[in-house]
């Protein structure tokens, strides 16, 4: 068993709550490396953009076109 586990006194809690850390852990990770789903309102918001760029898809802009302008913005 790792020594962090026993320094920490994990090694001593019960199975279920180990379990719970484990997911706590990976959930904290998974939020800074932008890994997980979006919330219900995220979601929302997308589906709303989406459905305003299908009723006016000559307002919307290609990737290319949004990094060509932006490199062209930030070169000296």
């Amino acid at each position: 068993m790792g020594h962090v586990l026993q320094e920490l006194g994990i090694d001593q809690l019960p199975v279920e709550q180990r379990m719970e850390l484990v997911q706590e852990i990976w959930d904290s990770i998974a939020h800074e490396m932008g890994l997980l789903s979006p919330t219900p309102e995220e979601r929302g918001e997308l589906e709303s953009r989406m459905a305003e760029d299908g009723t006016s898809p000559a307002g919307v802009s290609i990737w290319d076109e949004i990094k060509s302008d932006a490199l062209k913005r930030w070169q000296p």
